[in-house]
């Protein structure tokens, strides 16, 4: 069972969308974060405030909802919502921070919150042992691509990973310890709303040591040759394009660390300068959706 106290801890958060709300955050001792969530979009100016408190709980698992379906599993699982549109004030999704105090093995304190609006500085950031929230937080509209990141009071290792191609599952997984890649696999593709799913642990021995995808038959006769573990939805679930499957292997001496998904293609020159495994296989295989590949760091 995790300490519920940790002192240097994030235990609160935020998001202000106005000077006043700003005002109000810091005068309660919240920190900002000085990066305009809305930047590129000609909305309000957005930011995400957190707080250190000693003796309160810590903030465990942060998630993005950019829908109401996806809102349903969160909320049912006990995660608090932050009731400000991230998109205010501009074009695109609605979009809302969720986060969850869990004290379970699968729930490790973060430490630090950051935001990111350009490629370039991914990368770095990814292998450096930052954790990555995939959804875009400028979903739908033409501004940058803004990410939200989080840091944790130990490293971590992915140990589990799953696919979901419904809802009805996620209260289940949030509350077995799992966290949502919060981008659609189907993005732009007029399919089912596909999401990844993978759970954290502290010890490297339970750890996957590799992943991969599947595009087509051969791919997909040559990762069971080498008995790799597939994932069973397909993710482009409901498309004109082809079956595509996630695989992964436990064990070996190269712990995976961190898996996210990439929608921006600027972005793939920067992560793989920094070292970090790009699946080069489009999740979108032959539909109509955006190109988009997954990705992690050992």
């Amino acid at each position: 069972m995790a300490s519920t106290i940790h002192g240097n801890s994030i235990t609160h958060l935020d998001v202000s969308l106005s000077v006043t709300e700003g005002q109000n955050l810091q005068a309660q001792g919240y920190r900002k974060i000085n990066v305009d969530l809305n930047k590129g979009a000609l909305g309000k100016y957005i930011y995400i405030w957190y707080k250190k408190e000693d003796g309160a709980p810590p903030i465990t698992r942060l998630q993005v909802a950019f829908n109401d379906d996806m809102a349903v599993g969160l909320r049912k699982a006990g995660y608090t919502p932050i009731n400000k549109d991230l998109n205010a004030g501009a074009a695109g999704d609605y979009i809302y921070l969720w986060y969850f105090r869990g004290q379970s093995e699968y729930d490790i304190p973060i430490m630090d919150i950051e935001v990111t609006t350009d490629a370039e500085d991914e990368g770095w950031k990814f292998k450096s042992g930052w954790e990555r929230l995939a959804c875009d937080l400028n979903r739908g509209n033409a501004g940058n691509y803004i990410h939200a990141w989080v840091q944790r009071e130990r490293q971590t290792y992915i140990c589990d990973v799953t696919a979901t191609n419904s809802y009805e599952s996620d209260m289940k997984l949030f509350k077995d310890g799992y966290t949502r890649v919060d981008e659609d696999t189907n993005k732009g593709a007029l399919g089912e709303y596909v999401f990844i799913w993978y759970r954290k642990t502290t010890d490297p021995e339970r750890a996957l040591s590799d992943l991969q995808i599947s595009t087509n038959d051969c791919q997909y006769q040559e990762l069971q040759q080498k008995n790799y573990e597939k994932v069973s939805v397909d993710l482009n679930e409901g498309t004109i394009g082809d079956d595509v499957y996630l695989w992964y292997k436990q064990g070996g001496i190269k712990p995976i660390k961190a898996i996210t998904v990439l929608v921006n293609s600027a972005a793939v020159q920067w992560y793989k300068q920094a070292g970090v495994n790009v699946i080069q296989r489009d999740l979108n295989s032959f539909n109509l959706g955006k190109t988009e590949y997954l990705c992690y760091y050992r």
